[in-house]
């Protein structure tokens, strides 16, 4: 390691949050993503900084905790066309906050053959990998991380504060959207980072 690089690494761990375990805890701030990696402006005690990890579903206002990462100077992401003055790109992100999501005013009519939310998280485990459908708003859509795009649907049910579903799809969906989309239900997943999901719908595909 050159004098340089090791004078920007003590300067940037005296402006984070280190714990006594060595592990960082940082706000974010801003998110881009591109397929493989998620960049975040984060910030702890000091100026703001970017980090880079692998794709993960993250929006501005978590927080991401992590212990070590090699920092790049004058990194040029040709995915983004920028170049970074430093990015720091995290051996893993041991831990996470969700931005909390907020109830949606929905009022759907249900359509016969379909599931509500609220039955889903009621018993997941009779709909545990059986395919099936479902009927809701596009709350939100987060695209190409981990190969797929993210979708969050509510119908306007819930069970004991659950109303979210959250959908993996290799198709397009616009916020606002109405949709019927049908895939395969997933119980209890986790993909590392802090990101479990107590139900998915995994390979979801709208429905005509």
């Amino acid at each position: 390691m050159n004098y340089l690089l090791l004078a920007v690494l003590i300067s940037l761990a005296g402006c984070v949050n280190r714990t006594d375990d060595g592990t960082v805890t940082v706000k974010v701030e801003e998110v881009e993503q591109v397929e493989g990696y998620t960049y975040m402006l984060v910030k702890g005690k000091g100026p703001a900084y970017w980090v880079a990890a692998a794709s993960m579903e993250i929006d501005p206002g978590a927080s991401i905790t992590y212990q070590t990462g090699l920092i790049m100077e004058d990194f040029y992401s040709k995915e983004l066309d920028r170049t970074f003055d430093k990015v720091m790109f995290l051996d893993a992100v041991m831990g996470s906050s969700k931005t909390s999501i907020s109830k949606a005013v929905v009022d759907l009519e249900k359509v016969e053959g379909t599931v509500s939310i609220a039955e889903l998280y009621e018993h997941p485990g009779s709909f545990k990998g059986k395919k099936i459908t479902v009927k809701g708003k596009v709350t939100k859509f987060n695209p190409e991380i981990m190969q797929r795009n993210w979708i969050h649907i509510q119908d306007g049910t819930e069970y004991e504060g659950k109303f979210d579903l959250t959908a993996t799809s290799q198709s397009p969906f616009q916020v606002g959207q109405v949709v019927t989309i049908e895939g395969i239900l997933s119980v209890d997943m986790d993909f590392g980072y802090g990101y479990t999901y107590e139900i998915l719908l995994e390979e979801a595909t709208a429905v005509q």
